[in-house]
């Protein structure tokens, strides 16, 4: 399968770190995407976009990965990165949101009805745009998996890996 990761400038550095590694032990393409060509992570580490955001065609991908941090905070205001997400959704793709990730299906308009879980400080965010907001390390609802912080990593890709397997 050929994931996208979208993620720019602050990402939570293990929350694009981890699925990235731990996708690729399932033998996936893995493909990040961002808005600049490189960028650090809120801890400092340096990342390299194999894509711009602009050259991004979501039909060519199979599952999106959304880390969190302050990059979706940014990315929320990217047409391009919304019109990615509302593709997966459209389509039915696989879609993993971790932490502050859940900001970019917010602002395309995505959560209405669905189950997910998110960091707390989000928490009346997504309720507001219509989901229905849980505290579980791991909230699966269709094709949406979410968690709520980097301590959940291994819930939040233990349950995508099992639907991609699916």
């Amino acid at each position: 399968m050929r994931i996208l990761i979208i993620a720019t400038e602050g990402v939570n550095d293990f929350e694009l770190l981890y699925p990235h590694q731990r996708l690729k032990e399932e033998d996936h393409e893995i493909v990040i995407a961002s808005d600049l060509p490189s960028f650090k992570g809120k801890y400092g580490m340096g990342f390299r976009a194999d894509a711009l955001l602009d050259e991004v065609d979501p039909e060519s991908f199979d599952a999106l990965v959304i880390p969190g941090g302050k990059s979706p905070e940014r990315l929320r205001l990217d047409p391009k990165a919304l019109g990615i997400a509302k593709h997966f959704f459209e389509k039915g793709k696989p879609v993993a949101a971790i932490c502050h990730g859940p900001q970019i299906l917010i602002s395309a308009g995505l959560l209405r009805g669905r189950r997910l879980t998110s960091w707390k400080g989000i928490k009346d965010d997504v309720i507001a745009a219509g989901g229905r907001w849980e505290d579980r390390e791991v909230v699966v609802d269709g094709n949406l998996v979410t968690s709520r912080h980097p301590w959940d990593l291994w819930a939040w890709m233990r349950e995508f890996v099992r639907i991609l397997r699916s």
